[in-house]
This record gives structure tokens, C-alpha cells and sequence, in this order.
């Protein structure tokens, strides 16, 4: 389903990232929608020496405000997907896109420049900035330039009955939203990751891995 969307994702790729190896590393955290992402990010930014972390689904909510992009989501799909303030709502957007490929697809052909932009501008501001690792979390993360340019790559498994009840609570969204939206997902037995964190949304289980992680690669600077 996402190979489309790969294709997107990578032909508008451009900014040379050889020279980024030189100066930071780059640490991708990805996994469905309430895996815990945001937390281990959040975990290892406190921890580790120099490090900013990137939730890149905020740079996506960043691109449906853009004014440009908003007119030409309203062209698509019509002005059914605006709130009341006329701005673009979500999950109105969201309903048409999760369960149709093609129209998946399209949202991400208009959206994806914009994203990428300010990903390249954060990253090239952080290199020059001089910080040592940068944390890039997002579900989309395996299936574009971004995980190529990782140097430690992981992926965070977590009990599905939890992870359901976690999202709704946490978007305010109905179980059949949740399940469209968790449908419209990659499959990530198609990738292969430096670190694989099996969730169960216990500290102590989180801090474990995080020592275990710190311990084994050599490439992370601790405070």
C-alpha cells in the first residue's frame, strides 16, 4: 500500500546528507501511532548528551495550516474536510484518506514538499548549531530518505489492546476511526532495525532498554 507513497516521498528528495555524517548522528525511533515513541524520544533527549529530538508527525500538522496547502487539499477534496473557523480539520480529512490508497497517495504528493523543507532546514540548523545526535521519530519514518540517514534505527513493538486504548483516550477518536487509521499504517516486517523495544508501558521496562541501547552502541553520548 505505501510503495506509492515511497516513490513519493523519495523523488522529491534532495538535500545531500553525506556531509551531515560528519557532524551528527541521527537516531530514528519509529512504530504505530501510541507505541510510545514519543516518550522513549523524550527518555533518550534527557539522557544523552547535546540531543534534540523531532516528532516529524507535528511538522505534518504544520503542513495542513499552510495556507497554500490548505487550498490545494480544499481543490481535492473539497471544503467538506474544514472545521467551522474554516481551517483544515483532521480527522474530517482523515476519514477520506485512510481507507482509499489513492487518495492517501495525493495527500502526500501536496503535502510532502513542505515537510521536507522544514525537516532539512531543522536538520542543517542542528548540524551547524553543532549538536551531537538528533532523535527522529514518526511511524512514516522507514519509508523514505530519513531512515537511510539513521545511524541507529528502532523499532518499538507494544500490546495492541493497550496501544488502541492509549489513542483513543489520547486523540478523543472512536474505535472505528482508530482501527481506519491504524489500518492505513506500513508493514514494518519489511524493514530491519538496529534495536527492536517490545513496549509494555512500564518505566522500568523502558529504562532497561534505554541502558541496553546506550550500552551497545558506540555512537551515543551520554550525560
Amino acid at each position: 500500500m505505501r510503495e506509492q507513497v515511497n516513490n513519493i516521498i523519495n523523488k522529491k528528495s534532495s538535500i545531500v546528507y553525506i556531509e551531515r555524517k560528519k557532524y551528527m548522528k541521527i537516531i530514528g525511533i519509529t512504530g504505530k501511532s501510541g507505541s510510545g515513541k514519543s516518550t522513549l524520544a523524550k527518555e533518550l533527549t534527557e539522557r544523552m548528551q547535546n540531543t534534540t529530538s523531532i516528532n516529524v508527525d507535528k511538522i505534518g500538522h504544520k503542513a495542513t495550516s499552510d495556507v497554500e496547502i490548505s487550498k490545494k487539499l480544499c481543490e481535492v477534496f473539497g471544503e467538506q474536510i474544514l472545521n467551522e473557523e474554516r481551517k483544515i480539520d483532521r480527522k474530517k480529512l482523515g476519514n477520506i484518506v485512510f481507507s482509499n490508497k489513492n487518495k492517501m497517495d495525493i495527500l502526500t504528493e501536496i503535502t510532502w514538499g513542505y515537510m521536507q523543507k522544514i525537516l532539512d532546514g531543522i536538520l542543517e540548523q542542528e548540524r551547524e548549531n553543532g549538536t551531537k545526535a538528533i532523535i527522529l521519530e514518526w511511524a512514516l519514518l522507514p519509508i523514505g530518505k530519513y531512515w537511510e540517514m539513521s545511524d541507529t534505527k528502532i523499532y518499538i513493538k507494544a500490546n495492541e489492546q493497550e496501544r488502541k486504548n492509549k489513542v483513543i483516550q489520547r486523540d478523543q477518536i472512536s474505535e472505528e476511526y482508530f482501527l481506519k487509521r491504524d489500518s492505513s499504517g506500513i508493514d514494518y516486517t519489511s524493514y530491519k532495525f538496529d534495536f527492536i523495544f517490545e513496549n509494555d508501558y512500564k518505566m522500568e521496562t523502558m529504562d532497561n532498554f534505554i541502558e541496553n541501547l546506550i550500552n551497545k552502541s558506540n555512537n551515543l553520548q551520554v550525560k
